[in-house]
Order: structure tokens, then C-alpha cells, then sequence
């Protein structure tokens, strides 16, 4: 049986409590199957459609130059992102709030985080690592990937469906520019998608990602 609702994804709460860890707003996260990001809501007993959306293959080179594959995040809960190592905008503050992911699972060896870079021409593997060193981006839990464009760009729009202004037709040659970082689960299943930017959704990213954890 399968549940469809169209709700907000974010939820903030306003009031003059005392303040608390965050906790997931809901017991079962939903599952995402395309950019509009309608949820749909499985029961337990429910068998997931086979050809609902999971993420496809893919295959990277991190910033050790290590090959990072669908078989990496197997089993694994993975944070996504798209940035560039030279992007004076949005992205060091992205990367700012990504480390407070890394932070709080860094000992967890069943979270990964994934950030693909849009300017993989640019942003080479040395690049890359010299990137990594500055921003105290740890080895084997964040993985920054580069390789082939196209591959890149066709995961960021048709695999995680990063970007808002959907209905438009782009070409590779179009540029990626999203704050959107997206939570896939343990069969590769998308289950959110929150504003890399906004601290109160990445509290709640990282509350969804121990709900995930609890359903294993």
C-alpha cells in the first residue's frame, strides 16, 4: 500500500521551551521517487515497488583518488551534496553546516557523506585534497568526489534531483548550483531533502538520520 501526501519536508517549531535534542518529526520517514518530492509513505508491511526510484550506479574518484561506487555506500546511510572547491558563495557555509554532520556521526561507520564536485575539471584530485586538508574534512567518512562531468551532472538532476526550478529542459553544459543536501538510506532510497544552508535543517537531517539507524 502505498501513501502519498503532499507536506511541507521542513517543520519548524516556535515556542518558549526549554530547548532539546531534536527528534525526527515523524516515527517512519517517507520515500522520494522524483524532483517534485512527493512523499510516499510505505507501512512496514508494505513491499516497496521494484521499479521505484533507488540510486542508480555511479563511479568517482575521492580526494585520496580512492574509487567511490554504488558498492562504497552499500548498507550505508549517505549525506549528499554538490559544491565547488573555488565557490565563494554559498558553498563554505554549506560545507560549514555539513561538518556538523561529520561531526556528529564521525564515529559512526554507517554514515557516509557524499559531495560532488561541479567543477570537476577544476577541481582535481589534488585539489580536492588540498580542499579537504583546510576544512578538517576527515578521510573515509566525507568522501568529495570528482571524475566525469556528465555522470556527475546526470546524478545531481536525475538521481538526487537537487535542483528547484524543475520542469526546465538543461543541457550538460547548464550549471549545477544547489544548497541542497539529500538523505539516501540504507537500499538507496531517497528519504529527504533539506536547505544546506539553514541550521535548524540540518538539526533535523541529523535527527532523520537516527530515525533511519532506529528502523534497521
Amino acid at each position: 500500500m502505498i501513501k502519498t501526501l503532499c507536506t511541507p519536508i521542513l517543520l519548524v517549531a516556535i515556542g518558549c521551551t526549554t530547548p532539546k535534542e531534536k527528534t525526527s518529526r515523524v516515527d517512519h520517514l517517507p520515500y522520494y521517487s522524483e524532483a517534485t518530492f512527493t512523499p510516499h509513505w510505505f507501512d512496514d508491511s508494505d513491499i516497496i515497488p521494484s521499479d521505484f526510484h533507488r540510486i542508480a550506479p555511479f563511479s568517482l574518484q575521492n580526494q585520496l583518488g580512492e574509487t567511490i561506487s554504488l558498492k562504497t555506500v552499500e548498507e550505508k546511510i549517505y549525506v549528499v551534496n554538490f559544491f565547488f572547491s573555488s565557490c565563494p558563495g554559498i558553498c563554505p557555509k554549506m560545507t560549514a553546516n555539513m561538518q556538523l554532520i561529520q561531526e556528529a556521526f564521525l564515529e559512526d561507520d554507517e554514515v557516509l557523506i557524499l559531495s560532488h564536485s561541479v567543477t570537476p575539471g577544476y577541481d582535481s584530485i589534488p585539489i580536492l585534497k588540498e580542499y579537504a586538508t583546510l576544512k578538517s574534512i576527515v578521510a573515509g567518512k566525507w568522501h568529495l568526489l570528482t571524475g566525469d562531468r556528465n555522470q556527475i551532472y546526470s546524478l545531481g538532476r536525475n538521481q538526487y534531483f537537487v535542483e528547484e526550478d524543475m520542469g526546465l529542459q538543461k543541457s550538460t553544459e547548464d550549471f549545477i548550483h544547489t544548497e541542497n543536501f539529500v538523505l539516501v538510506d540504507q537500499r538507496g532510497y531517497i528519504r529527504g531533502i533539506y536547505n544546506g544552508l539553514n541550521k535548524t535543517a540540518i538539526s533535523q537531517l541529523k535527527a532523520d538520520i537516527i530515525t533511519l539507524k532506529s528502523k534497521r
